[in-house]
């Protein structure tokens, strides 16, 4: 018998394997392979272990264009692209920025919304994978992305967007989470609070992570204990940040002054806000902008990301690799920018 880990060569893993390279590691003809994959029957159970062994011992992947759709040049002429949700007009955003860019390039955008489900991202790049498409711009949701590095490995670029990847080095695109959180809460204290309300998305989020922290080194440098009570994360939609902000102002010692770290979780504070009547004497500073904010009242003042410039970098870096740029991985920070419009104006107590 054909020992699977013995014969899956060097050469084979640095680039897509084949049927045949199935077929050769588990001694047995291309048919019999084809039979497996496509799940037809007359293949005996042991036969059909080994050809499954085979298979992902060298992460094989059925080609699911079948020869007939690639270019002479051997590519799809389309990406992967893995957001985190699209229920976030954030991810949205940046999801247009790059169809734009793969447009100018004459390329496609095959995309896959994780609503930040970990076990979401790998089944996700797996049929991507499996569709061969020329590259992945993705969005870290697991913990770790060194699955990653058999695509990198056999050619297939990759670029990180919105938050950094894990076991792996590669190009990534961010936003400056830490800085932005610390320009909201300075913002808020210089107007007279103390009592300000952290509202954060699920922990396990490395961007909620980032902008609690940005919130706990200002509150520090303003000489301000933070409070856990003030300090809520897990919130993942606008829901639940309603029922928190009520909770929140109706304590003993309720905050004057709140900082929601995500768009849905602004668009929950605001609802409660208005529900309670509280709109006008809690001062509010939410971490991105929100449509139509600018026209509720009062007006919200923000910490503006910039997906468009997010996502069109990140393109641009996935193409430049397709080009033949061999550069370093780098981490490219966009800077956000406060957008001053009412609610973050709002007086602390005297």
């Amino acid at each position: 018998m054909t020992s699977v880990s013995d014969d899956s060569s060097p050469s084979v893993r640095q680039r897509r394997p084949t049927m045949r390279d199935v077929a050769r590691v588990a001694g047995v003809g291309i048919k019999t392979v084809s039979r497996v994959i496509n799940g037809e029957p007359n293949v005996s159970p042991a036969t059909a272990e080994r050809v499954n062994r085979a298979a992902a011992d060298l992460h094989y992947e059925p080609d699911l264009q079948a020869g007939n759709l690639r270019r002479s040049d051997g590519r799809s002429r389309t990406l992967g692209l893995l957001v985190s949700s699209v229920a976030n007009p954030f991810a949205a955003q940046v999801h247009r920025a790059i169809e734009r860019v793969a447009t100018e390039y004459g390329y496609a955008v095959l995309a896959a919304s994780l609503e930040d489900d970990p076990a979401a991202e790998l089944r996700a790049v797996t049929a991507l994978a499996r569709r061969r498409v020329d590259g992945f711009i993705v969005t870290p949701v697991r913990d770790d992305q060194s699955y990653l590095r058999v695509h990198v490995d056999r050619g297939t670029p990759l670029v990180c967007v919105d938050r950094t990847p894990h076991g792996i080095e590669t190009d990534c695109v961010v936003t400056g989470n830490v800085d932005g959180a610390r320009d909201a809460v300075r913002h808020l204290v210089s107007y007279g609070h103390r009592r300000i309300a952290f509202l954060g998305d699920l922990e396990r989020i490395e961007t909620a992570r980032l902008r609690r922290e940005g919130y706990l080194t200002e509150l520090a440098t303003a000489g301000i204990d933070a409070d856990p009570a003030l300090m809520v994360l897990g919130l993942h939609d606008d829901a639940s940040a309603t029922a928190v902000v009520r909770t929140l102002l109706a304590l003993p010692d309720p905050p004057t002054a709140i900082f929601s770290s995500q768009n849905l979780i602004t668009i929950g504070t605001i609802r409660a806000l208005q529900q309670l009547g509280r709109e006008n004497d809690i001062a509010l500073v939410g971490f991105d902008d929100v449509e139509t904010g600018d026209l509720m009242k009062p007006a919200v003042t923000t910490i503006a990301q910039d997906p468009d410039r997010i996502g069109r970098l990140a393109a641009e870096r996935l193409f430049a690799h397709l080009e033949g740029d061999t550069s370093a991985a780098r981490q490219v920070v966009v800077p956000t920018r406060l957008i001053v419009r009412g609610s973050g104006e709002i007086p602390g107590p005297a």
